[in-house]
């Protein structure tokens, strides 16, 4: 059963130099085509789709909040007709600080969103332009004080660590200035140098001066502790929330249920089945020009690859994967079925049964992709 909605809008007015995501330089690009088009694909899911489950929307990107205010109302007048945006409990956009001015705030909580998730990424000027970001610190401050003027339930920024150059004193500085803003959770993400980007070109060419391994770890450690000394919970390994405010949207990933994914190279899981739309605009809108939904790969996920998804997600998060909950959705007991893995990670520290659960320890979610690895069969 679908349980969220995420949206993507692939266009940035700046190509930062680390994202590999779908995205494309916003000038010149048939942006309100691409919207019609995106209200054709709402519409053959909301034919085709039981929704009465749904209580999530996202917007992602590409930036959504590169889109002119008509531009944002026709997005949000195509979501209104197709979904039933009433029964949403959480409606996140994602925004660039620069580019999120008090008008699209009013009107994006008159239409229903009620989290932001900023992409701050840090506050030092120097690593901002490596990262090619265009905000200044001025801008989130603004931007964060203007949502909390207007209200929103749940302000979110995104930080990375990690960086080219960035030292451990700069990485301090940045949860120091957002510790003193009113926000409720913090997203905070190692750099990973992923292809295709600028940073892949400059590390292949040997011009990325990364931190050494060990003072990420200690990055990673002073987050955890730093964290915690100012009320924000950590209950995922890259996400902290205070007063209970976790990201519902993203928790379903986490929780591996159904949602759908709309828009060019976006991804979804409905009905036991994976899937990932045509990236290439071009390919995307032809598609649906076509009466097609622009769906490139699918996958229908057997139960072996159920149980892995389970377990590899579902650590993720601090509470772990309940064995109760594992034996009533795959008639299998966890423990029968990884008895080696478990008793070796248990056995290195990394692994331990809580209260019916399966949990990463502090020291395990150091190293979590490791862990996580070794359960796929």
């Amino acid at each position: 059963m679908i349980k969220g909605i995420y949206v993507h809008i692939p266009f940035c007015h700046q190509i930062c130099s680390y994202c590999d995501f779908n995205k494309f330089y916003f000038h010149n690009q048939p942006v309100d085509a691409y919207l019609d088009r995106l209200d054709q694909e709402m519409e053959h899911w909301s034919r085709k789709t039981d929704l009465s489950e749904v209580h999530t929307v996202f917007l992602g990107g590409g930036t959504p909040t590169s889109l002119s205010l008509r531009q944002l109302s026709k997005l949000f007048d195509s979501l209104e007709q197709h979904f039933p945006i009433h029964q949403i409990t959480e409606f996140t956009s994602e925004a660039n600080p620069d580019e999120l001015t008090y008008d699209k705030m009013e009107l994006m909580a008159a239409r229903g969103v009620n989290r932001f998730s900023i992409g701050v990424q840090t506050f030092d000027a120097r690593l901002l332009k490596v990262l090619g970001r265009t905000h200044t610190e001025q801008h989130v401050e603004r931007v964060i004080q203007h949502a909390n003027d207007l209200k929103f339930p749940s302000i979110s920024m995104d930080l990375m660590y990690g960086l080219p150059n960035q030292t451990m004193d700069h990485w301090k500085d940045a949860l120091h200035r957002a510790f003193q803003m009113p926000i409720t959770h913090i997203s905070a993400y190692s750099l990973i140098v992923e292809p295709k980007t600028i940073f892949y070109n400059l590390m292949s060419k040997g011009k990325l001066p990364l931190p050494a391994q060990d003072l990420e770890r200690d990055m990673y450690d002073y987050l955890l502790t730093s964290t915690k000394k100012h009320d924000f919970e950590q209950y995922e390994i890259s996400n902290f929330a205070k007063n209970g405010l976790y990201s519902k949207h993203n928790s379903i990933y986490w929780k591996n249920e159904e949602y759908l994914g709309l828009g060019a190279g976006a991804h979804g899981y409905v009905d036991g089945i994976r899937y990932s739309n045509h990236g290439p605009l071009k390919k995307y809108m032809s598609a649906l020009e076509e009466g097609n939904l622009p769906i490139i790969h699918q996958n229908f996920v057997t139960e072996k690859e159920a149980m892995e998804e389970e377990l590899f997600l579902g650590l993720r998060m601090n509470k772990g994967v309940s064995f109760s909950d594992f034996k009533r959705k795959y008639g299998n007991d966890l423990r029968e079925i990884y008895q080696s893995q478990l008793s070796k990670q248990i056995q290195l520290g990394n692994l331990e049964e809580r209260d019916g659960r399966l949990q990463l320890t502090y020291q395990g979610r150091f190293i979590g992709n490791d862990v996580f690895s070794e359960f796929l069969l």
